[in-house]
């Protein structure tokens, strides 16, 4: 996702330097104009940094490691991941120490989402900041929300949408493994919902990856879908907020993350709902 959220910052003519954990990803936008640098502090020798770091875990790493204590006061920091409500409010914290303003900023959208510069993305924080790192919005998202002043809330929003997805997902994975045992064309069902009943970009583009089992390059590795249906059931017990859903399709990733699954995209949830009906084919592409 990273890659092309920065390509569109180049495009439209910000000054992006790049710093990744895996070196290659940073070399592929070199060609794209951006300024690869070779350690965090040099990205964070920008007015803003924007990070879009895997979990909780990676984004507290890059601030243990003392960055943060060599940016300088007033400077912006737009954390665009998933991660929990907890850990946002935890770096927001950890960055008002420091004179460091804080933005969470996650995204809806896949990778294809953020090339075209559409994704939407749910802001918190100091509604000022927010409006100074509008310019970056407008650059990567077609529209931005504004969730309030504390940062978890965008963190909130993020989870309860992906639990969402994850469940369409099932959904549809069930019901063409149902169609399909029953000599259905896979690809006809998935035209036929898209069309007559879920004519919504979710269900277009799950519908049509799990008819074809077009399940690499992962848009976003089932992994990490698993890793945010996890977020919500620790939000939901934070709350006391049941989500019964949750748990079921916590059971579905495990089974696909235990049959070979972890990196493939999570529209391979739907390999599980076709093994347990005992139709042909590998799970494991």
């Amino acid at each position: 996702m990273g890659v092309p959220m920065a390509t569109r910052l180049v495009e439209a003519g910000h000054d992006v330097r790049v710093w990744a954990r895996r070196p290659a990803v940073a070399e592929s936008l070199r060609e794209q104009g951006a300024t690869v640098v070779a350690a965090p502090d040099d990205a964070f020798a920008g007015d803003v940094l924007v990070t879009m770091l895997p979990d909780d875990e990676a984004a507290m790493a890059l601030i243990a490691d003392g960055a943060l204590l060599r940016v300088g006061t007033g400077k912006i920091h737009v954390n665009m991941a998933t991660l929990s409500s907890g850990c946002s409010r935890e770096l927001a914290n950890l960055h008002a120490v420091q004179g460091v303003h804080y933005v969470s900023a996650p995204v809806f959208g896949r990778s294809e989402v953020a090339a075209a510069g559409k994704l939407a993305i749910l802001a918190a924080g100091d509604p000022d900041i927010v409006r100074r790192c509008q310019p970056l919005f407008d650059a990567m998202g077609r529209r931005t929300w504004y969730l309030g002043g504390d940062p978890g809330l965008a963190n909130i929003v993020k989870i309860g949408g992906n639990f969402m997805v994850a469940s369409a997902i099932e959904a549809i994975g069930e019901a063409m493994a149902l169609v399909r045992a029953a000599g259905i064309p896979a690809d006809l069902f998935a035209d036929i919902i898209s069309n007559a009943l879920f004519d919504t970009p979710v269900y277009r583009a799950y519908a049509a990856l799990i008819a074809e089992e077009r399940f690499t390059p992962p848009g976003f590795r089932l992994e990490l879908g698993l890793k945010d249906l996890r977020l919500a059931l620790e939000a939901g017990d934070e709350r006391a907020v049941p989500l019964p859903l949750a748990s079921l399709l916590r059971d579905s990733f495990l089974e696909a993350m235990a049959t070979g699954g972890a990196d493939l995209d999570w529209s391979a949830l739907g390999l599980v709902a076709r093994r347990r009906a005992g139709l042909e084919g590998p799970f494991v592409q």
